[in-house]
């Protein structure tokens, strides 16, 4: 995910003086925004039973022996998985803009830049579009898909009634800018962006990267700064009072008990859910700089962090955080890893993408380092679902699925291969 800090030259000022910068005339690259006006965008929306070739994977989610995968900003891929040694693609709906997605009670929830849009997935081969909730998440904005920064201002000079960002175009300026100890610039009137590198039967089961999960009939999301809760008990999901703010870039949520895990790039935030409708605060602990998601079981958060372009610093660790006392995580172990993505865990066991996959027993933490069960190299892994002890594994050419109802011997079922 491409990490973008945002920062107002009112904040540089008091953290620098003023007069601690240098104005001069540069040239440098930058992405402007590219509109689209509402009416067009959201009529945008298309169902087909005529399966699109998938081009690059996504956020994940399984439901009743169907894969449902997200292709980032085009739409979701609709995979009958019912015999997983022969998924076949039965499906596509076309939703611009589109990064995460939740189910329950046959209903798909999905983001769709700044609207939230819901769809009837009784039939999965003809998924039904049912509602849309506009302006939800205001500042949701297209990924950048370079390493220069974009103009945050543009982005929302827009009037947003008439006008959605759905995606960028690189420009070549040259300004006057002011240059601030830190390396922030701007020039004299704006300042620009740097890009950086369980529940009930009824529900669907979410990857480790996801940004939806569900509790207690309601759907709660993160995305930049902000947690936004829905209550799904009737046929409209309804917004829940204001969003909370709840950190800096939150990248992924999990669910576990009565408390919701955040993953950041600077650490880990546990809030508490005893109240669904209203978040508290319980604690977070910190770390390297890098992009992770997280897993909890038996009161042990898992949680991953790679580095790369988009996640800024060089570690790649496992980490195994203590949660039994919410409000006093503490760090157990660190494991260096090759460069670790999505996990998850079923049967005492932790599945995890790294180099390939890796499988670890997990009785306790101590005991799963003496040796992991499987390390199988050969594939670039980004998300996974274990369940029913059917492992679904997307990685950068394809869907692996593995059996590992034996442990002892866990079986390749199928690659259902992408472009």
């Amino acid at each position: 995910m491409k990490k973008i800090i945002y920062l107002l030259p009112l904040l540089l000022c008091g953290l620098w003086s003023c007069s601690d910068n240098v104005s001069e005339t540069v040239t440098y690259k930058i992405n402007e925004p590219v509109f689209m006006s509402v009416q067009d965008f959201r009529s945008a929306v298309k169902v087909s039973n005529h399966p699109e070739q998938i081009e690059n994977y996504g956020k994940i989610c399984f439901y009743e022996g169907f894969m449902y995968i997200s292709e980032a900003g085009k739409g979701i891929h609709i995979i009958d998985n019912r015999n997983p040694s022969l998924p076949k693609n039965i499906g596509f709906i076309e939703l611009l803009g589109n990064a995460d997605l939740a189910i329950r009670n046959n209903q798909l929830y999905a983001d769709s830049y700044i609207d939230l849009v819901w769809f009837d997935v009784s039939n999965p081969a003809k998924p039904e579009l049912k509602g849309r909730l506009n302006d939800i998440f205001p500042k949701a904005l297209p990924i950048v898909p370079n390493e220069f920064g974009y103009d945050y201002a543009m982005c929302y000079d827009q009037n947003k009634e008439k006008a959605v960002v759905v995606g960028w175009k690189l420009k070549e300026r040259t300004d006057k800018i002011n240059s601030y100890k830190g390396g922030w610039f701007g020039t004299e009137d704006k300042l620009y962006s740097s890009n950086l590198a369980g529940g009930a039967s009824s529900n669907g089961i979410n990857g480790s990267m996801s940004r939806f999960t569900l509790y207690d009939n309601k759907l709660y999301t993160v995305s930049e700064n902000y947690m936004t809760i829905f209550d799904l008990k009737g046929i409209t999901p309804t917004k829940l009072g204001e969003s909370t703010p709840v950190g800096w870039n939150v990248e992924t949520i999990f669910s576990y008990k009565d408390n919701m895990f955040l993953g950041t790039p600077t650490g880990m935030i546990i809030y508490s859910v005893a109240d669904p409708a209203k978040p508290v605060y319980m604690s977070s602990i910190t770390h390297v700089f890098g992009c992770d998601p997280v897993v909890v079981y038996n009161d042990l958060a898992y949680v991953t962090i790679h580095s790369g372009t988009n996640c800024g610093q060089n570690s790649n660790e496992l980490l195994i955080i203590d949660v039994s006392n919410v409000k006093v995580p503490k760090l157990l172990l660190t494991l260096n890893m090759t460069n670790p993505k999505g996990l998850g865990i079923d049967n005492g066991m932790l599945f995890l993408c790294d180099d390939g996959l890796k499988i670890y027993t997990i009785t306790t933490p101590k005991e799963m380092y003496l040796k992991s069960l499987k390390d199988m190299k050969g594939m670039k892994g980004y998300d996974l679902i274990a369940n029913d002890n059917v492992l679904m594994m997307i990685a950068e050419d394809g869907l692996y699925q593995y059996n590992y109802s034996n442990i002892d011997d866990i079986k390749f079922l199928s690659k259902f291969s992408f472009k």
